[in-house]
């Protein structure tokens, strides 16, 4: 998953840096977070984490929170799972989002 996903992000991306902060892979573009990955093996899904306290609201139904303010998710718990046209919609539209601010 994490390899598809990494594939996804740079094909998408590709003059972003990969830098491991907070002990998990976290993704840069132009300075600027763009998201992280965090595997969960204990619970055995991925999370593509974005820093979206008020945005990314067309996605809502696609997106974890699961009690956190800032920081919003895409649950995958297999390849199959990942939805390359969301996943790629989401980053663009968080790109955007913390570009604008």
């Amino acid at each position: 998953m994490l390899l598809q996903i990494q594939v996804l992000i740079e094909n998408t991306f590709p003059e972003a840096t990969l830098e491991y902060k907070w002990k998990i892979p976290n993704y840069y573009y132009h300075g600027k977070p763009l998201c992280y990955l965090n595997a969960s093996y204990k619970k055995g899904f991925v999370d593509v984490g974005f820093w979206a306290k008020n945005g990314l609201k067309d996605f809502e139904a696609h997106l974890h929170s699961e009690g956190r303010s800032v920081v919003k998710s895409l649950r995958y718990f297999s390849v199959n799972d990942i939805n390359a046209t969301i996943l790629i919609a989401v980053l663009q539209t968080s790109y955007n989002e913390r570009k604008a601010n």
